[in-house]
């Protein structure tokens, strides 16, 4: 069933191929990402090198975001999304079947762009098919069925886990990509309206990505710097949170709760931030939640106790929350009707190297002088990133976006 420009907006028909693939794929990657090192471990590496496979997925991810933007332009969305559950599936083979290290390394490679080609085809899509004045709420509930998922993977996986061993979870990898590319390939798909002289449902001539970059570098220097602040300060959590806790003497258990319940206050506020954009506009998301982050951070050396501890988790769970889907809200606002992944791709690229670089800032800092410290700077960057957001995020009225409807992104 066809999806076109000319049936009207209705949340019913997007939700099975906008979500669908999105939930069961991110099933699959939540059950592999508590168990990678593991595996490793069961394969002969070291404490040292089974951490290193962690960071297999993310590097491999961050490689291929722009090569990700670029096939899904030009093999269109739906194509996209069958192949990225595929390459779930072959990464799921690999893992369970791993002999070696060698082996189960490529499973990771592998496992980077099926997840990138999950969240750019779907943030492509949704930019094109949602009107302008209800797509916050549409990305921020992308972020949140996808933070549903994570939840999910490792409570799917763990009764695999305990009979066959931590490689089981592989296993619920290739089911979820199986599923993935079931729901995509039956559900309705996209056709991109054509470009001048193009035949009808004809997919439009995707310009070369430096063209793109060439175009619209002013936003991606201004605004794109803004957002990788955002993914420094999100990933710092992941890195500092622990390390300080540890410090202060808590127990893995302890912390690996106080994550838990971060998590739900996520879930649970993923459709506010979305309504809050499309109500007020983007800028009254992006500037609290890099304050919040920026506060809390500075604060994090105070907290002396368990409960400042977990007072510190909820004030950056909630304002993780609250910036469900504003990374992509953004980029999608911004992105050229043509060659609209190919510049997802670069925006998830700057966004990608704020997060990917977060562990390397924490540990040089600490090296040098302590973890609170590393969490004052992290802080203090946050906030600048605040003013900054407010400078370059572009003023939203809702009323004219609605008028408008149906319309292409505005540019900023």
């Amino acid at each position: 069933m066809p999806a076109t420009a000319d049936l009207p907006f209705s949340w019913r028909r997007i939700a099975l191929p906008a979500y669908g693939p999105s939930l069961v794929g991110s099933i699959g990657h939540g059950a592999i990402v508590p168990v990678v090192a593991l595996t490793a471990r069961e394969l002969g590496a070291s404490v040292s090198v089974a951490a290193l496979f962690v960071s297999i997925v993310a590097v491999a991810e961050f490689v291929g975001s722009v090569p990700v933007g670029i096939f899904v332009d030009r093999v269109g969305e739906r194509t996209a999304l069958v192949i990225g559950g595929l390459l779930e599936v072959m990464a799921g083979l690999i893992g369970w079947f791993a002999p070696n290290l060698w082996v189960l390394a490529l499973a990771a490679v592998v496992m980077g762009p099926a997840g990138g080609i999950f969240i750019v085809a779907r943030q492509s899509y949704l930019g094109h098919i949602v009107p302008a004045h209800q797509r916050a709420r549409a990305m921020s509930t992308l972020g949140g069925v996808a933070r549903i998922g994570w939840f999910i993977g490792p409570l799917a996986a763990a009764p695999l886990i305990a009979v066959h061993g931590a490689r089981a979870a592989f296993l619920v990898l290739i089911a979820g990509g199986l599923g993935a590319s079931a729901i995509t390939w039956w559900s309705m798909d996209l056709v991109v309206p054509s470009a001048e002289g193009d035949h009808p449902g004809a997919r439009p001539v995707t310009p070369p990505l430096r063209e793109t970059v060439r175009r619209h570098a002013r936003v991606l220097l201004t605004l794109g710097l803004g957002i990788l602040v955002i993914g420094l300060a999100r990933a710092s959590r992941n890195v500092v949170v622990p390390l300080w806790a540890d410090h202060i003497g808590m127990t893995a258990s302890e912390v690996s709760v106080l994550f838990g319940l971060g998590m739900g206050i996520e879930m649970l506020l993923f459709y506010p931030a979305g309504w809050i954009m499309d109500r007020f506009g983007r800028v009254w998301v992006a500037v609290p939640v890099a304050l919040g982050f920026g506060v809390t951070l500075m604060a994090l050396p105070l907290a002396d106790t368990r409960g400042g501890v977990g007072v510190a988790v909820v004030a950056m769970s909630i304002a993780n929350g609250l910036g469900s889907g504003i990374v992509m809200t953004l980029g999608a606002d911004a992105a050229p009707p043509v060659g609209r992944a190919a510049f997802l791709g670069v925006w998830r690229l700057i966004s990608l190297i704020g997060a990917n670089g977060a562990s390397v800032l924490v540990a040089a800092i600490a090296a040098i002088a302590s973890v609170g410290a590393a969490a004052v700077v992290v802080g203090v960057l946050s906030l600048l990133g605040a003013g900054w957001l407010a400078r370059w995020v572009p003023r939203y009225e809702p009323d004219r976006e609605r008028a408008a409807y149906p319309s292409t992104p505005r540019q900023t």
